[in-house]
């Protein structure tokens, strides 16, 4: 792409910082997030997710919010599925790419999915003939997540060789990127170094890589600056903070894309975000959101004088 970025960021506030939310956020604000997010530059946005809404209530209105956020054809919109059904409402909708979860933790993925590991690769694969047949211009990206790879709130420390096996059977299966996800924040920066290099070295220079980082620990930027030294450049983050896993209590949510994004260009790394612009997101957030979900540094000591 000319003019691509050093640093790719995926927006998750609408879809992993929504999700968890006791309180249902409207409609009209959800469009409106997006539309913001899109006008400060970001390219890529995880939109929502094609799940029961008796299961996440926060995603009744998904079709309608999809099909907002796919009226921004300079902008990549994807969806998260937990499984083939979901995939079928993604692709019925049109989105743009699919990203399709599995945990590295076997009680992890009971307790997200219902499913065995196994039975989620077998899913993962029905997805992936579905989308090839289809015309070779309308094909979704499909991404295929690796959660907790980094550590679990229920098994604890999660072993090397189990993240790059699945990695391994995510790339024989088909998937377009990997994306290794650090769902409940217990990441450290040598550890994110392990587990990227170790999957790197399996898979090759061809398959794309990107870090899906929470902050529970306080280590998100530190881990950032550790996926980029090993070699990382696209990374998923969300507006204000937004996210967690509701099987950590506790846990913070996403790094924070505008601390992000200021450290990166910081560095000199180019995201081709507009950070003013992207602070101001914080507006329609805060008129839903209670203040304790919001977090950001830059929102609490404000952006640096020149």
């Amino acid at each position: 792409m000319a003019n691509a970025p050093d640093v790719h960021i995926c927006e998750a506030g609408p879809r992993d910082g929504l999700q968890n939310l006791d309180i249902f956020i409207p409609t009209e604000a959800k469009r409106a997030l997006i539309d913001a997010i899109v006008a400060a530059g970001v390219r890529e946005i995880d939109a929502g997710s094609f799940v029961p809404p008796k299961v996440v209530p926060q995603f009744a209105d998904v079709e309608i919010v999809m099909a907002h956020a796919l009226t921004h054809k300079d902008a990549t919109i994807g969806a998260l599925v937990p499984n083939f059904k979901g995939a079928e409402r993604a692709i019925a909708a049109g989105v743009d790419a699919i990203y399709f979860v599995i945990s590295v933790s076997e009680t992890h993925n009971q307790a997200n999915v219902r499913r065995t590991i196994e039975e989620q690769l077998e899913g993962f694969r029905a997805v992936r003939a579905a989308i090839d047949a289809r015309p070779a211009g309308n094909r979704p990206h499909l991404m295929g997540g690796i959660s907790t790879a980094f550590g679990c709130s229920m098994e604890g420390r999660i072993g090397e060789g189990s993240v790059r096996r699945l990695a391994a059977a995510y790339a024989e299966a088909g998937a377009d990127e990997i994306g290794l996800a650090d769902t409940v924040g217990y990441a450290t920066p040598p550890l994110i170094k392990q587990i990227v290099q170790g999957v790197r070295r399996d898979l090759g220079p061809a398959m794309s890589l990107r870090l899906h980082l929470h902050d529970t620990l306080g280590m998100g930027l530190a881990n950032a600056v550790a996926g980029l030294e090993a070699g990382i450049r696209r990374f998923d983050a969300a507006v204000s903070g937004l996210g967690g896993c509701p099987f950590a209590p506790g846990a913070r949510g996403n790094i924070v894309t505008e601390d992000l994004v200021f450290m990166l260009e910081e560095m000199g790394l180019s995201t081709g975000i507009g950070l003013d612009r992207l602070m101001a997101t914080r507006a329609i957030l805060s008129a839903h959101i209670p203040a304790r979900h919001l977090t950001g540094h830059l929102h609490e000591a404000g952006i640096p004088k020149a």
